[in-house]
């Protein structure tokens, strides 16, 4: 083999060597990037649309409703339509909420499938923790800091039994997020109207206390 071939040989392998290399750090400064500017919020209201599609289902689930999102304490998740219920989530668990500001039941996070991960992983991201999203994600980072798009699968097999995968578009704010189920379940979630918040109401702030 010629030099000029050999030099070619060696530039192409070094090419094959590295570029797994330059996509897997160009990932990761997309997503430090994301994470920082969502960590620059202490809490975020939004309005959202969610449509479930679920196996055992012929239609679609739409339902409509109003998020509140507080990185250190949890989140507020009041349902409109079709009909009216408020979830809170904290660390404590999934507690549904009354029209009189009781908890009615409350269910551990770990006995709702997918929720103390995928709420985990949520919060990790808002308070620009990358440790915490790795240790159970594989991210898969697209775009800019303004218009983003992160393909996330699970990396533990527990949390792979439950989550086949979550894909992630946004900007400033998150815009939309789809969470595919182990089991062919699909839920999609469209925010709109996105604000930083910094304080919550009294009332608010009651919810996200510990029972």
């Amino acid at each position: 083999m010629g030099t000029l071939k050999m030099i070619r040989a060696a530039f192409l392998a070094s090419l094959l060597v590295t570029a797994p290399l330059y996509a897997a750090n160009a990932d990761q400064a997309l997503v430090s990037q994301v994470t920082s500017r969502l960590a620059q919020m202490k809490g975020v209201r939004a309005q959202f649309t969610q449509t479930q599609t679920l196996s055992a289902m012929k239609q679609p689930l739409v339902s409509t409703g109003t998020l509140i999102f507080v990185r250190d304490r949890g989140v507020i998740w009041r349902v409109d339509t079709p009909y009216a219920v408020t979830f809170v989530i904290t660390d404590a668990g999934v507690a549904e909420v009354d029209a009189n500001g009781r908890r009615v039941r409350t269910k551990s996070a770990q006995g709702v499938r997918g929720v103390a991960q995928v709420s985990k992983m949520m919060r990790a991201m808002l308070g620009g923790d990358l440790s915490a999203l790795y240790s159970q994600f594989d991210v898969d980072a697209q775009g800019t800091a303004s218009d983003w798009t992160l393909g996330l699968k699970p990396n533990q097999p527990q949390l792979a039994q439950a989550i086949q995968g979550l894909h992630m578009t946004g900007g400033a704010f998150l815009r939309g997020l789809q969470i595919d189920l182990a089991n062919g379940d699909v839920t999609r979630l469209a925010f709109t109207k996105s604000e930083a918040i910094d304080e919550l109401p009294s009332a608010d702030r009651a919810l996200l206390s510990t029972p």
